[in-house]
Parts: structure tokens; sequence; C-alpha cells
């Protein structure tokens, strides 16, 4: 993905933005993937948010977490996104339109949404905990993946999701708890010996 700079700054701001931001670009695909579960959205979200980073990289303090400060603008972009596509009305590319297609059952279970989601989360390694991590709720599944695969700090996470700290560890214990019990599932649907607990 190319990010174009057009917007007039100082060369010096400039130069910094390049050497500190753009280097993460792939790490902010990679969570745009996991708002958006879909390649293009996905790509405009990270688009958006460098642009506005670039913008504001003015107030950005140096010494701080550049990482933590682009997910923030991000999860916000996100936000203000999604709500403004629900006041939206549904659009529809086609002339003919059964009763079917007007259910809402029907558009919730779209099939593209989760192929995307194996896809966004294809850096994890094996394709069961890609699927575990998946079915988590979103809240928990974000915790899960900004704490234990970016290893992002918990304040990081709150920040980034504009939650309070107590709120990311209960999701990131929650989440942990249900992939764990998935991948046990899992793993004696694929013949491996039950996992014994250790005595206290």
């Amino acid at each position: 993905m190319t990010i174009t700079l057009e917007i007039d700054s100082s060369e010096d701001q400039r130069d910094r933005f390049v050497e500190q931001a753009l280097p993460m670009l792939d790490q902010l695909y990679r969570a745009a993937w996991r708002y958006t579960h879909n390649h293009a959205d996905a790509e405009d979200l990270v688009q958006e948010t460098m642009l506005k980073a670039y913008r504001s990289f003015g107030q950005f303090s140096q010494g701080t977490n550049l990482r933590a400060w682009l997910l923030r603008i991000m999860t916000t972009t996100w936000i203000n996104r999604y709500r403004s596509m629900q006041r939206r009305p549904a659009e529809v590319l086609t002339e003919q339109l059964t009763d079917l297609e007007f259910s809402p059952a029907v558009r919730q279970s779209s099939v593209a949404s989760a192929s995307a989601e194996l896809v966004a989360l294809e850096t994890l390694g094996d394709d069961q905990v890609r699927a575990a991590l998946g079915a988590l709720p979103e809240g928990q599944r974000m915790a899960v993946y900004y704490v234990d695969v970016e290893g992002l700090r918990y304040a990081e996470v709150a920040a980034i999701l504009d939650i309070p700290m107590g709120t990311v560890m209960s999701r990131l214990h929650r989440g942990r708890c249900a992939l764990r019990r998935l991948l046990v599932e899992q793993g004696r649907a694929r013949g491996y010996p039950p996992v014994t607990q250790p005595a206290a």
C-alpha cells in the first residue's frame, strides 16, 4: 500500500513522520483488518489514519509510543465511520431482489465476513488458532490482539480503545479463557490428549 502525503508542512516534520510512522503501515493494516473485515476498507482506514496522523504530527510528543498514538487515531476514525455507516440506508446494486435478500439474518451471516476474518488473522500461525481468535466477541478479540499479538501495555490498549484499564484487563482475561477453551476443544477434536491441570 502506498501513502501519498500532499499536505504542506515543515521539512523536518515530514521527514520525521516518514522515518517513524511509515514503517508501521503493516501493523496498522493488520489492525484495520480486524475492524473492517475487508481489504479495500482496511486500506481506506489506514490511509485516513495516516493522513490524520500527518496533519496532527506536530502535536505528537516525541519519545512516547507512536504505535499506540496511531492506533488510537485509527480506532477513533473507525468508530466515527461506523456511526456514519449506521445512519446511512442500505445500498443495493442489483435490479432483482428476492424476499430472502431483505432478511436481516441473511445479511448478517455473510460468507465474506468469515473468510475476511481468517485472512485478517493470517499472521498468527495455525488455522485453528486464527479461527478460535476470530470466534471471540470483538471487545475480547481486540484486547487479546493488542496485548498478546502486538505486545502493547494495558494502558496503551485502554487509550487506543478508549476504555478504562480495568475493562481491558477484564476483556483480556475473559478472552484468554475463552480462547483457551476453544483451543482445548479443537485439540480434542484433532486427537490430542486432554490437558491436565497441575495440583494446587
